[in-house]
């Protein structure tokens, strides 16, 4: 029987980030151009969270909200789910799936080095069904 893969091997490596400090608009229009929903949050270095096209539409549609004026660190999610390069696939999968949460930020010795979204997880699993149970 083969080994479960690690999350490594089917993640984005090393992720499109967005500043705390930058405006919504910018956020709204690297997710725009970069064709991506996630966007992780970093403060000085730092990952202090995760920025999702869903979090930008919500804030953009309060009354009175200039996204040129309302800053990432006042729509980003805090305490995003992280997980290491090594954990098995089918962890991530499982957490990710339990919480419905839409990725999940992969670190390294305190350093971001992925993301592993939900398409990633289906292009996992398209990828195994093809070399592990074609016939």
């Amino acid at each position: 029987m083969k080994s479960i893969p690690t999350v490594q091997k089917y993640m984005t490596v090393l992720p499109h980030t967005i500043g705390a400090d930058q405006s919504l608009s910018k956020a709204d229009q690297m997710m725009s151009e970069l064709r991506v929903r996630h966007l992780p949050v970093l403060d000085g270095g730092k990952l202090v969270g995760i920025l999702t096209d869903r979090d930008v539409r919500l804030v953009e549609s309060f009354r009175d909200v200039d996204p040129e004026k309302v800053s990432v660190q006042e729509a980003y999610t805090p305490d995003p789910f992280v997980t290491t390069p090594n954990t098995p696939l089918n962890q991530v999968c499982s957490e990710m799936a339990a919480h419905k949460f839409g990725c999940a930020l992969v670190v390294d010795n305190h350093k971001l080095v992925g993301i592993f979204t939900w398409v990633d997880a289906l292009k996992a699993m398209d990828h195994l069904m093809e070399t592990r149970l074609k016939h």
